[in-house]
């Protein structure tokens, strides 16, 4: 296997994520769109979880956590120190910040959006419970350019499709919610051409089983 196979979903905030770290890792894999009405076998097989990113590795070990995968690529190259090697306590705060994401931002986002979604009368009391997070990003961006500093690191680009749903949720009222700053930063995050990459649309694995390299070269 020249390459290591990544399955992946086009707007999946976690595939996102590892696509994004595998770019600026300066990696190559093989990328196997997919959707998840008709989950290939050969995901299912390497990765009972069956969700996506799923990474078999060069070695043809799995790795189908997110997490792993962008750690996973930013051990192999890191040449925008996104994993601030110079600051030993950075990569555990980094962490902590990912696991606050994940696990209350993300519970409280979905519900948010579901509730948002038929005008349901909590869905200010889940934005609330969202922005117990986003208020302390809003600090953390009001002193730096950067969630852990002048420059991106890993707990920017794990975050940030997360911050991108909430902030699609309700637009009219992000556009005027106190958060000028967070704003500022996923505006010049999803601008870039980083973002455009990682975004490109790639054919359905299972139309064609056509092997497509990302990024494309």
């Amino acid at each position: 296997m020249p390459y290591p196979i990544l399955y992946s979903l086009h707007r999946c905030p976690y595939a996102m994520r590892a696509r994004t770290a595998i770019l600026l890792a300066q990696q190559t894999v093989l990328l196997r769109d997919i959707v998840m009405k008709n989950k290939p076998v050969e995901m299912l097989s390497a990765s009972v979880k069956g969700t996506v990113p799923v990474l078999i590795s060069d070695h043809q070990s799995v790795i189908d956590e997110s997490l792993d995968i962008m750690i996973w690529a930013l051990d192999k190259n890191d040449p925008d120190d996104l994993l601030y090697k110079n600051q030993p306590e950075a990569l555990s705060e980094m962490l902590n910040l990912i696991s606050r994401n994940d696990n209350e931002f993300v519970n409280n986002l979905k519900k948010y959006k579901v509730t948002a979604r038929y005008h349901d009368i909590e869905e200010q009391f889940y934005r609330q419970k969202c922005e117990l997070f986003i208020a302390e990003l809003e600090q953390r961006l009001t002193a730096q350019a950067y969630i852990m500093g002048e420059k991106p690191s890993l707990a920017d680009i794990a975050i940030l499709p997360f911050i991108r749903q909430f902030s699609r949720t309700d637009r009219q009222w992000y556009l005027q919610a106190p958060y000028p700053n967070l704003r500022l930063w996923l505006k010049t995050h999803i601008q870039s051409p980083l973002f455009s990459k990682i975004m490109t649309k790639y054919p359905q694995w299972l139309d064609h089983r056509e092997e497509m390299l990302f990024p494309l070269k």
